[in-house]
């Protein structure tokens, strides 16, 4: 048998993987929405909630876009069985805890149990991308 084949993932890896830039592609989404301001996004929350959005301050704004983007190419890391994609989950952890705890702090979490989800779910995938590369499965 070839090294490739011996580490091959199994399928969950795979399901686990595309659910990673599914959330990420979402994440991005609402990123790209509320920078730009667009009418889905006005829509989407109250006159309350975007003035809280549009007076955060740019380094939370800014951990926001590299949590959601560094996820994204994290998951595409994955998907193509690289090893960098490890470190760029846990750069999405690192500004996932920093939004979230700055909106945690100030009490602006519209939804508690969607930002806990969030860091919950940044976690999972960064433990998930440690655990494949110790497995082989990411080169």
């Amino acid at each position: 048998m070839t090294d490739s084949a011996t580490n091959k993932p199994p399928i969950w890896f795979w399901i686990v993987s595309v659910i990673a830039l599914i959330w990420n592609g979402m994440g991005v989404n609402a990123y790209l929405q509320q920078a730009y301001n667009t009418a889905g996004y006005q829509e989407m929350y109250t006159a309350e909630q975007q003035e809280i959005a549009a007076n955060m301050p740019s380094w939370v704004t800014a951990a926001f876009a590299i949590a959601v983007f560094a996820g994204a190419l994290a998951a595409i890391g994955l998907l193509v069985r690289k090893s960098w994609a490890t470190k760029l989950w846990l750069l999405s952890l690192i500004a996932v805890i920093v939004q979230m705890g700055y909106v945690l702090i100030n009490g602006y979490a519209s939804s508690i149990g969607m930002t806990i989800m969030i860091i919950v779910l940044a976690v999972v995938f960064y433990w998930f991308s440690k655990m494949s590369g110790s497995k082989g499965w990411l080169k």
